[in-house]
């Protein structure tokens, strides 16, 4: 791996942490500048895709709306590759919250991202988050452990 190799990964592992506190602090602003502005989503819930920054904004607000105590989102296993101006990355994610009497909720989701290298330094231009399925069930297998 080269020196531009290795800095570059650099750069996008301290965007994701700063991707993920801004989810924790429930700072929309914060969390869409990780993106690009022609970013395309396949989040794991409401819809097949989303095109463009605006319509992730408001999936994202939507999403926030859902935890009212505090956010667990964290990054495991987290692996990054980057070349020139592109780089992708795949992690084990846990995703959730806390209920009302103060316990987690949360399940491992799947993730991986697309970046590119902008004037405004990375940008997250694809990103897939997914969670397993059963196929005799159809139902999304949220309780498996890494």
């Amino acid at each position: 791996m080269n020196d531009a190799s290795s800095t570059a990964q650099a750069h996008i592992k301290t965007l994701l942490e700063q991707w993920c506190a801004a989810v924790r602090d429930k700072d929309l602003d914060a969390i869409m500048a990780y993106y690009a502005p022609d970013i395309v989503a396949y989040d794991a819930i409401l819809q097949l895709q989303f095109r463009g920054i605006e319509a992730y904004r408001e999936h994202w607000k939507f999403c926030l709306g859902l935890c009212e105590g505090g956010m667990l989102f964290q990054t495991h296993q987290l692996a990054v590759h980057a070349g020139g101006d592109v780089a992708f990355a795949h992690w084990l994610h846990k995703c959730g919250g806390t209920d009302d009497k103060g316990e987690e909720k949360f399940s491992w989701m799947r993730a991986s991202a697309g970046y590119r290298r902008t004037a405004e330094g990375w940008k997250a231009v694809h990103e897939h988050f997914s969670a397993p399925f059963d196929m005799a069930s159809s139902k999304a297998l949220f309780d498996l452990q890494p």
